[in-house]
């Protein structure tokens, strides 16, 4: 049996090599490694698969928030309301710029941010009076969409600033809507796992304000100015896309588009007609598709859950937990206020979740290994 990887980059790359290696001799022969032709394009098509007015590209999706969390105003003293179940770099922000990050917890069927969670936490802030609620960091967990009608009209209500946390969805979509649409301004991630990724590391931000295009634009650039990079009016930060993984993103980019997405769904379908059943398949809610950068399952128990991974790792499967701690037990956040939640959902998701191989080109020989190697733990 062959190596099994968990996200098979080197299929996708047999399967663009033609455009992928053209477009990195175009920039090897240009010499322009920062900016150029390639990023400009890059940003006009990620622009137009999203329906934004503007899209900002920069070094990761860290970055990108990091950058979001700063037009947002995000300082001391404001509270940014945040799912209890997401990776680090959707919340860490808060904390850097010194504010309090006040989790919510998820729904129990998307494990997305939950409306009623949120809105418990905000009048809870208010109730105290000691913080001011600023933002809200909506993270399409997994490539999952998160229910932009409540959460938006919550953050309309109580004057919130909204940030979409787009890193695992890119190609998703929301009642036809993009993921990146949502929001006062949204981020994504270009990680080489995403379901965009690119061979190194990068990021965007979307927006449809003028305003904020050129705010996100000196921020990259160390606060340049009008006068450019010498006129720097404002502290900002040194995060840019090389053209390199501009080059790489085009191809991947209308393959995305083309059938990457179709094909993750069909992954999904095989699996789960076998689960059905017997462990917790995902759900997406009606309206909504997901851009399934993971595929996670969730099995009984703890018990359950370690015993079906330990078989995987003894078959040779690859299998990931994401994630096996909700952002309030980590210990960088153990001081922060929980305002009596009791994170129910994200605690019981966290103890019972694990995740299998899934990409477009999973083949099915494959994923019928996978498949009676889960079972067989049972």
């Amino acid at each position: 049996m062959k190596n099994m990887q968990f996200i098979d980059l080197k299929a996708q790359y047999r399967a663009l090599k033609d455009e992928i290696d053209a477009n990195i001799r175009g920039v090897l022969d240009s010499a322009q490694f920062i900016g150029g032709p390639y990023v400009k394009e890059l940003e006009a098509q990620l622009a137009a698969f999203t329906d934004r007015k503007h899209c900002i590209t920069c070094a990761n999706g860290t970055d990108a928030l990091q950058i979001a969390y700063m037009v947002a105003g995000v300082g001391a003293g404001d509270a940014v309301f945040c799912p209890d179940m997401t990776f680090i770099s959707s919340t860490e922000p808060a904390k850097m710029f010194g504010a309090t990050a006040v989790f919510c917890d998820i729904t129990p069927d998307t494990y997305c941010l939950s409306p009623a969670g949120l809105e418990r936490q905000i009048q809870a802030v208010l109730t105290e009076g000691k913080l001011t609620p600023k933002a809200a960091v909506a993270v399409d967990i997994l490539g999952n969409p998160c229910d932009y009608d409540a959460i938006g009209a919550i953050c309309e209500k109580y004057g919130l600033f909204l940030i979409e946390d787009a890193a695992q969805s890119f190609g998703a979509s929301y009642h036809g809507k993009k993921a990146c649409a949502f929001g006062h301004i949204a981020t994504t991630s270009f990680f080489p796992a995403k379901p965009l990724g690119c061979y190194g590391d990068g990021g965007a931000i979307f927006t449809d304000d003028d305003a904020v295009d050129q705010l996100c634009r000196s921020l990259c650039v160390h606060g340049k100015g009008p006068g450019g990079k010498y006129d720097n009016v404002r502290v900002g930060m040194n995060s840019r896309l090389d053209a390199m993984q501009a080059a790489v993103l085009l191809p991947k980019l209308k393959a995305l588009g083309d059938y990457e997405i179709d094909a993750r769904q069909q992954v999904v379908e095989r699996y789960g007609r076998a689960f059905a059943g017997k462990l917790t398949t995902p759900f997406v809610a009606e309206g909504c598709v997901s851009a399934w950068a993971q595929y996670a399952l969730l099995a009984a128990d703890t018990a359950q859950r370690d015993k079906i991974v330990a078989h995987l790792k003894e078959a040779g499967i690859p299998n990931m937990i994401y994630y096996p701690t909700p952002q309030h037990a980590l210990p960088v956040f153990r001081d922060e206020p929980h305002y009596g939640e009791t994170f129910r959902n994200a605690d019981d998701y966290c103890a019972r979740t694990f995740s299998l191989p899934m990409h477009p080109y999973l083949e099915q020989a494959e994923q019928r290994q996978i498949i009676d190697a889960v079972l067989e733990a049972l």
